[in-house]
């Protein structure tokens, strides 16, 4: 019989080992009391949506439904579904449909994987992990200022400092209607220097042509008709009131005209924090207000705003700051000389455990229980702070041998087996 082939993962969905697990585990620890904090509540939604949910609510030109989302037909009712490339829409479908505005606004946060078929790089994966804010029902700037400064927040607890906030306003849609026909009057004028990309949205979606990251494009982008121009009065009042919240705050701020986003569903404020110590995906976290996006997905009109943060550059940042992330140390290692002690020592384990100790038990091979000097080793190398032995002599007295392996090694006491959840703290308290 041939041997199996070899089975790998998915280009660009990576596995979580558990070493690196420890640093996801400890980000997600820092961003829960933080959402705390600032009264955000948990929301999870399905990593499965209907397709139209993309396209209607994050625009139908755009990248991510053109060419990134992961769709197919369900075999057993031909729906069209799709892995979702982003939160906030789902977050948007589930408040609708569980009716969550009735009494009043909402201040909400998911966490959990994306997918978007990408080429892999550095900071930008096929699978990847976003964090986001999300405030629904309210209008003011005052929550704009609010969600940036929860990230702002979030960067002081984790240590980071080079990052820059670039804000700006795309206003309101009859605002942004009158730029796009100047814009687009305007790169009618300089086809000659758009690449092909540029001129297939210069009808389509004008706004991502001044996005463009290509070179020989950038002095023409830069001489472009500018939406800032554009905006009225309630707009332009609007992103004052951020901008003076922020200053009030001690946050800094740049104004970036160029800054649209990549989804169709903003209005007024958008932002990105941005950094230079990741190369080209430089930005971190991004997001703004979309007001209309409920009302577009079905819903009964209502402001909101919000934002998503890449978990896997935000931890690439956390390992170039060189930041020590203090993996789950166990108080002990269980070492069981003979085999015939495995029920009572699983059951002092057991109380120990449900008394908070964290102990890892040595398990039988096909071959026996091992060696007790090969048990040691493997206490030793699982950074346990004590050994538990489990010897004949001190069973049948009722007892355990708890022996020290880091400060004071080869220290020594005996513990009655009766008696393990009044030692367990002894345990406990010298991690």
């Amino acid at each position: 019989m041939a041997k199996p082939e070899k089975l790998s993962a998915v280009k660009g969905m990576n596995d979580i080992l558990p070493a690196e697990s420890a640093r996801w585990e400890w980000l997600e620890a820092q961003v829960r009391e933080l959402m705390a904090r600032f009264a955000y509540r948990n929301v999870r939604t399905p990593i499965v949506e209907h397709t139209q949910l993309f396209v209607r609510g994050i625009g139908e030109v755009t990248d991510i439904v053109e060419k990134e989302m992961y769709s197919f037909e369900d075999k057993l009712n031909g729906e069209r579904l799709t892995l979702r490339p982003e939160g906030t829409a789902s977050l948007v479908r589930a408040t609708i449909e569980n009716n969550l505005l009735y009494d009043g606004g909402k201040r909400m946060w998911y966490m959990g994987p994306m997918f978007r078929h990408e080429r892999p790089q550095r900071g930008r994966y096929r699978q990847f992990h976003q964090i986001g804010a999300e405030a629904l029902g309210f209008a003011g700037p005052d929550v704009d200022a609010e969600l940036i400064m929860l990230a702002v927040s979030l960067w002081k607890q984790l240590g980071l400092t080079q990052w820059r906030l670039e804000i700006n306003s795309l206003g309101q849609p009859e605002e942004r209607q009158a730029h796009r026909q100047a814009l687009i009057a305007y790169l009618e004028q300089h086809q000659d220097v758009m690449d092909e990309e540029a001129k297939r949205r210069m009808y389509s979606n004008p706004l991502r042509v001044l996005d463009t990251k290509n070179p020989a494009m950038q002095e023409m982008v830069n001489g472009a008709p500018r939406l800032l121009d554009f905006l009225g009065e309630g707009s332009l009042a609007h992103f004052d009131g951020l901008k003076a919240i922020l200053d009030a705050n001690g946050v800094p701020w740049t104004v970036n005209p160029r800054l649209v986003r990549g989804l169709d569903y903003y209005n007024l404020t958008v932002f990105e924090f941005i950094t230079d110590m990741l190369g080209s995906q430089g930005t971190i976290c991004a997001g703004g207000r979309y007001d209309y996006l409920i009302e577009q997905v079905g819903g009964k009109s209502a402001p909101a705003v919000g934002w998503a943060l890449g978990v896997e550059r935000v931890l690439e940042l956390v390992k170039e700051l060189g930041t020590d992330i203090p993996a789950p140390t166990l108080h002990a290692y269980a070492i069981v000389p003979d085999v015939a002690a495995m029920p009572v020592a699983l059951r002092t384990l057991q109380q120990l455990r449900e008394a908070g100790v964290r102990v890892q038990m040595h398990a039988a091979s096909a071959e026996g229980m091992g060696s007790m000097k090969s048990q040691f080793k493997k206490a030793d190398a699982s950074g346990a702070h004590f050994a538990l032995i489990f010897g004949s002599d001190e069973l049948q007295q009722g007892l355990v041998t708890v022996k020290s392996l880091r400060d004071g090694a080869g220290q020594q006491v005996q513990q009655a087996l009766a008696d393990a959840a009044q030692w367990a703290a002894t345990l406990q308290s010298a991690v």
